[in-house]
């Protein structure tokens, strides 16, 4: 097995990704290709002390910057780190791509680069978000289809299904629609085909979810199209933002906030560590034909290590093949 790293993606390129990928051979053992500056990267790595028999860097001339349009620079950049690492996958000689570089470009080189599985429709972008019970919730789709049609809410709650169990570890996944409304007959023209569709499905469909409980353990696969996901994604991180913003204040506002914060500062430490997201490393891309992970685009060594952690388990879990066979026995039920 090998996972490839996008070198020189991501805002703390190429330093987090270096660090990121030196405890990820510590900690798993793993082979890795990294793709971007052969220069800059060893001078990088040379910090380290490491088994470099484990690591492949794989020279490229190209950077796809944050404000390069995604398409064009998929199609001009060929030599760039993030569309050779998307090849390196594309062509089997490693198993999924990590890169927290432009998240538009990402999602059209899966799907240029890399492929579409045959029999997806639309791919989807699975990011977590921490819940109430110190779980994670998927949302599917996360940004990468803002239209979409019900057969696509379909396909995204049975790949996010797959992904819910080998990667994540959840034996039977509760599978909810975003919703304004609880009852059944709720909601936009989209949604109520949806509803339908999913409950004739082999999930574990518990029915519909409202925004209010996203974060609450309602269930472990929020259903939607990605304008709607995106919308939900980007309030959660506000909230937590937010919310860890005035415990800081409120703590340092006076001498018994301070006296309270030193009390409690072992539990605020987990209280943050549990809201961050380089706990959870990365989005996977589903339905594309390869691992394909999308860190923050902010993220240090530990998300860029937790993210290779991600690809390992796609790779183990055969999560790719388990998304063809989904396919499979689709449309046979189809016919």
């Amino acid at each position: 097995m090998k996972i490839v790293i996008d070198g020189m993606g991501g805002d703390n390129a190429p330093q987090s990704n270096v660090e990121g990928a030196v405890n990820a051979i510590k900690e798993y053992g793993i082979n890795l290709v990294i793709t971007g500056d052969k220069d800059i990267l060893e001078k990088e790595f040379s910090k380290y002390d490491f088994d470099k028999e484990k690591l492949e860097i794989i020279h490229t001339t190209e950077i796809i910057e944050n404000e390069d349009k995604p398409v064009k620079a998929i199609r001009s950049k060929k030599d760039s780190s993030m569309v050779v690492a998307l090849r390196l996958v594309k062509e089997g000689y490693a198993d999924a791509v990590i890169s927290a570089g432009n998240t538009g470009a990402l999602l059209a080189g899966g799907l240029f680069v890399v492929g579409r599985i045959k029999g997806i429709d639309r791919p989807c972008l699975c990011p977590a978000i921490p819940n109430a019970k110190k779980g994670m919730t998927l949302i599917a789709d996360g940004g990468a289809n803002a239209d979409c049609k019900p057969r696509n809410l379909v396909e995204f709650a049975a790949m996010s299904n797959i992904y819910a169990k080998k990667v994540l570890g959840i034996s039977n996944p509760r599978v909810a629609l975003a919703n304004v409304g609880l009852e059944e007959g709720k909601g936009n023209d989209l949604v109520k085909k949806a509803y339908e569709e999913l409950k004739n499905v082999d999930l574990n469909f518990i029915g519909n979810v409202e925004a209010r409980d996203v974060i609450n353990d309602y269930t472990d696969i929020i259903v939607c199209d990605g304008f709607t996901g995106n919308i939900l994604l980007k309030s959660a991180e506000g909230v937590a933002i937010s919310v860890m913003g005035l415990l800081k204040e409120t703590f340092l506002s006076s001498t018994k906030g301070k006296l309270g914060a030193m009390l409690l500062k072992d539990d605020l430490r987990k209280l943050k560590s549990f809201m961050d997201y380089a706990e959870y490393g990365g989005a996977p891309l589903l339905g594309v034909n390869g691992g394909v992970i999308k860190a923050h685009g902010s993220s240090d060594s530990r998300a860029i290590k937790n993210a290779i952690n991600q690809g390992i388990k796609f790779a183990k879990g055969n999560v790719l093949q388990d998304i063809k066979d989904f396919v499979v026995v689709n449309k046979e039920s189809e016919e």
